[in-house]
Formats: C-alpha cells, structure tokens, sequence
C-alpha cells in the first residue's frame, strides 16, 4: 500500500511531454509511479478533472530576511511554489559583524523595498558567517524548501567596512578575502554568488550597492571560487552599459570557470530592441561553448500606484507631502473627500525635484498607466491607458487617475508596466521565454513590498500563458511546466525535483486549472511591526505537496512542514 496515491488527474510531469491521464503513487518522500493499476493508497487524493504537476521552483526571490519569521513564504507558498532560490541581486543579510546589521537592513530596505522596521524586528541576527546563517536557516522548520546565494554587498562590506560600503576599489588582500568568503560559503551550502550593477539598486541612504563598480580585479577571482568548488551560478543584475563590455566580461567568466553567468534580460523602453542584441550574444557565447544564461520576465516588471503603495501620481504634489502622507490610510482618505484637498491635488503641480528616467513615468506617464481591473489584466491594449480613457471620457489624464485611486474605498491601484512593454504587449516577453537558453526567472517573492506584486507569476503561466491570452499566441502547458519546474531546478543543479518519475521528490501541486484565478493585489500589514506589503490571494491550487506531504489544502496550510535548507547541488535520485 503506497503512502499518497493521487487519482484520474491530467498529468503534466514537467519533462515536456504532453499531458496525459495517470496516478501518481507516492511512498515517502518520493514518487514511486506514474501510471494506472498503482493499488491503493493509505491516502488518496481525487483529481478528477484538475492537472497534476511538479511543485515550482522560483529561482530569483528576496527572502533572506522573512525566511527567519515566516514558515510558508508567502505569497509564494500560496502560488504552489515548494522550491526558492533568494540571495539575488547582491544583497542578503550574511555575513554580518557584530554591530554592522543596520547597514544590511537599510541596504535591502532601499534596494528591494522591503520594510527596514520588519527586517529589524523580525530577524534575530544569530549568526556573524555565511556557514552561521545556514545553519540558523535549519533551526526553523517549514513548508517549502529554500536555498540562498552568497551576496555581493554583504561580502564586500564584511571584508571592506565602509570602504566597501562605499564602493571604493578592493586591494588585492581585499579580494582574496573575498573570494576565500565565497569559497567557504559555497562549500557549505551556498548554491552561488549575486552582485548588482545597476543604478537603479540604491540603498536607502541613495547609495548604490557594494560591488556595483567592480571590476574584473575583483570580480574575476571571486567567480573563480565557484569553479573551483564546482557548482553555483553568478548571477548578476545589471544595466549593461556599456553593453558589449559587460556581456564580454560575463561571457569570459563563463567560459573560464565552466559556471552559469546569469543576467536578468529585459525589454527596456528607451531601447526596446536592445534585448534582442542580449539574445544574440547568448547565442553566440553558446555556440563558443560559454554558459551566459539569460533570467527572463514572464510578465512586465510593473508598478502598482497606490494610496496605499510606496509611489504613485501625487506623491510629489506639496499637499500630498505636507497633509496626506503621514496620516493613516482611512484618516487619508477621508481626508481626500474634501472637495478642496482634491482640487489642490487635481490643480497643483508637483514638485519632481530629484527625479529622474523611470521615476517621471509616475507623474506623467499616462499613456502607458492602465487600471488594474479584476481580474488583474497584465497585457492591456493601448485604448485602456489613462491618456486613452480621459480623452473618451474628456478628462485629464490626473483626474482619471485621482477617480481610480479612490475606488474600492481609496484602495485601487493603477497599473505602470515599466518594463517588458514598450511594445503596448508581451510578443517581446514571449520570444524571450521561449530560447532555448532562457531560465524562467525574476518574480521577486519576497521583494517590492509596496509597489510591486509578481510572486504570482508561476500562477500567470498557467492562467495568462497557457488558458487565457487573446492578444497573440499562447505557449502549451508541458513547456511552461517543464520551463518552471524542470529548468529551473536543473539551473541550480537540483537533478531530484521537477519531474514526476519514480524516483524523484515528491513536490506535487492539483490544480484545477479552469478555476485558476490570481486576485487584485491588496495591501497588507502583516509584516512584523506592522510593515506593509502587497499580496494576492489565490484560487484553483486543491493540493500542494511537498517531499511527499500535503502542505496545502485548497489554499490554506496544513501544518505539515517538510521543508529543508538546500546545500548545494541535489542528486539525481539515478545517481
């Protein structure tokens, strides 16, 4: 008698094979058949009329702090994920001395959003090593398995203090130290190295993350740690200029340590063909034997304007900063009900001082704003847009947007999808993520918590991807599957989990797929110290399982909490 049978579902196994009717017979931890006649299970599960698959494995998540305080990771462990991979983009909270945690705080505050009163409150600090944090992680029990990276702005100002904090140039003792801290994390478990080079990522006191300015001094020894230990990938956020210089550097690198080269490839729109000269450049590093692997968007990496949300058209209006801004969310609307306060938001300019590039979009951008609507619509035409809306309706573009905002009692959001748009749709998002080379990647878990909501995208795979587009062509379910499940855990060199063959862990979700619904986002404040952040809920996952146990039911947790620190590559349960 088998532990786990699950009955009469649409079986979709994550190896690109299309979807067939089986059972799939669990003993353990693991699958031990998928097929009929597999006799009777202790329990069984009836999915008759649902899609059976391998649990998800998001590789580009920004959990490091909330893994210390939150069993479930959520929104993840909501959207069927039973793998995450965070430590991206440089940024974590090991190692760290005695006394110096506040600066990690801040960076990751200003960098990934997330609320530096949560972080302070929520996380005990119980490690100073890379080694320490791992074995800390393993103390708590939980329902998804996790796995980190080591960061880049943590290393340097471990090593370099504030030297490294402010981005001065490492020497060469400085550098093997580094690199020998990358090695040690590595060696314990570590599955990589992150480092960011953008601009964009600034910490909370506007300067730009430790390591942003490396150069291959620095950067080159540290990459060869992973060579020499043999597994991690280096993954890298950054904006790619000047272009050719930063893909050759990452293509060399690749090649001469045998390790992925990750970087996130995105659709921009000030160069909104520039991504396909990054594919190209794949292409050509693939066909040299190098290992440049692009991160690709399954969805616009949007901003959600809000009341309620980190930005948002008034922000940088003088009323809004001198009246509205510090009071609480319902004092602030009804604040906003008062005819005058709305005229001097309607009539007043703001006050951009400061702000640059991307940042303009927020106060101006109307052509490429859009209601959300529920459901949530990600790939909306141009005749949706606020510009497109006020001039049918013979509005500003400002009042059109004051009027959404203040729906659903001063909660609606506005939708800015900044990148992976310049198209007005997602045909350039598509090709992307249908090379062969792409790694289904930046959701962001974790991350963004007051303007961006993308945990869900393993979920928009199946609901926009695979049932509901209208506007182009779909992609089918067994590459989606394989593409976030398979290939995504094979990247990190997870060789037990993202198929369903006997042998291979027993990370399982039933789905009904017709009922599969992702909900407006909604702001929340059920971060520790009462930090926001912005979630959605989900329908449709009837069971998520994890190493052979229910975690899930129908969308709530069971208890069960199976879920372990990742260590390095897994094996193939072939051996």
């Amino acid at each position: 008698m088998h532990d786990l049978v699950i009955r009469g579902g649409s079986v979709v196994d994550g190896t690109g094979a299309a979807p067939r009717k089986a059972d799939v017979a669990i003993d353990g931890d693991r699958v031990v058949a998928v097929g009929t006649d597999l006799g009777p299970g202790r329990r069984e599960v009836d999915a008759t009329g649902h899609i059976v698959t391998p649990g998800w494995v998001d590789v580009h998540t920004h959990y490091d702090g909330q893994v210390t305080w939150d069993p479930h990771l959520t929104p993840s462990g909501w959207n069927g994920v039973t793998t995450i991979v965070m430590g991206n983009c440089g940024v974590g909270f090991a190692p760290v001395r005695k006394g110096e945690e506040d600066f990690l705080i801040q960076l990751m505050e200003g960098v990934e959003d997330i609320p530096g009163t949560a972080l302070h409150e929520g996380i005990d600090w119980a490690w100073e090593s890379f080694p320490e944090y791992l074995d800390k992680l393993e103390t708590m029990p939980r329902s998804v398995d996790v796995g980190t990276q080591v960061p880049h702005g943590a290393i340097r100002a471990y090593v370099m203090g504030e030297r490294g904090a402010k981005n001065e140039k490492a020497t060469a003792e400085e550098v093997n130290e580094m690199a020998r801290l990358v090695k040690e994390g590595l060696e314990a478990g570590a599955l990589g190295f992150s480092t960011s080079r953008t601009m964009v990522h600034r910490a909370k006191d506007g300067e730009v993350v430790p390591g942003t300015y490396a150069d291959e001094d620095e950067i080159f020894p540290i990459g060869r740690a992973l060579g020499e230990v043999g597994h991690g990938v280096f993954e890298v956020a950054s904006d790619l200029a000047p272009e050719g210089k930063e893909l050759d550097w990452m293509s060399r690198l690749g090649k001469e340590t045998g390790r992925p080269v990750s970087f996130a490839c995105l659709q921009n729109p000030w160069d909104k063909d520039q991504w396909k000269r990054l594919i190209a450049a794949v292409d050509k590093d693939a066909a040299e034997g190098g290992h440049l692997t692009p991160q690709v968007a399954q969805r616009p990496a949007g901003l959600l304007l809000g009341f309620e949300s980190t930005v948002h058209p008034f922000t940088f209006h003088k009323v809004w900063k001198n009246e509205l801004a510090g009071l609480a969310p319902e004092a602030r609307v009804e604040r906003m009900k008062d005819p005058e306060i709305r005229r001097q938001l309607l009539e007043e300019e703001p006050d951009p001082s400061g702000v640059m590039g991307p940042g303009l979009l927020i106060l101006q951008g109307w052509q490429m704003m859009f209601p959300l609507g529920d459901p949530p619509q990600y790939e909306p035409g141009p005749e949706e847009s606020l510009a497109a809306i006020a001039e049918r309706e013979g509005k500003q573009p400002r009042e059109l947007a004051f009027e959404l905002l203040m729906e659903n009692g001063g909660k609606g959001l506005i939708y800015l999808p900044l990148l992976g748009y310049a198209d007005g749709d997602l045909e350039a998002i598509r090709e992307m993520m249908v090379h062969p080379r792409s790694v289904f990647s930046l959701s962001d878990g974790g991350a963004h918590c007051g303007m961006i909501a993308d945990a869900s995208v393993p979920t928009y795979l199946l609901t926009h991807w695979v049932r509901d587009r209208t506007r182009g062509e779909k992609i089918a379910i067994e590459a989606i599957v394989e593409q976030q499940c398979r290939k995504t855990a094979r990247f990190y060199g997870f060789e037990d989990r993202g198929t369903l063959e006997p042998g291979m862990l027993a990370d399982i979700n039933v789905i009904d797929f017709e009922g599969l619904r992702i909900h407006p986002p909604k702001m929340v404040y059920d971060l520790p110290a009462g930090g926001n952040r912005l979630i959605q809920k989900i329908d449709g996952y009837r069971y998520t399982i994890k190493s052979g146990e229910v975690t899930f039911e129908e969308g709530e947790p069971t208890g069960a909490l199976p879920g372990k620190v990742l260590r390095g590559p897994q094996p193939s349960p072939q051996g």
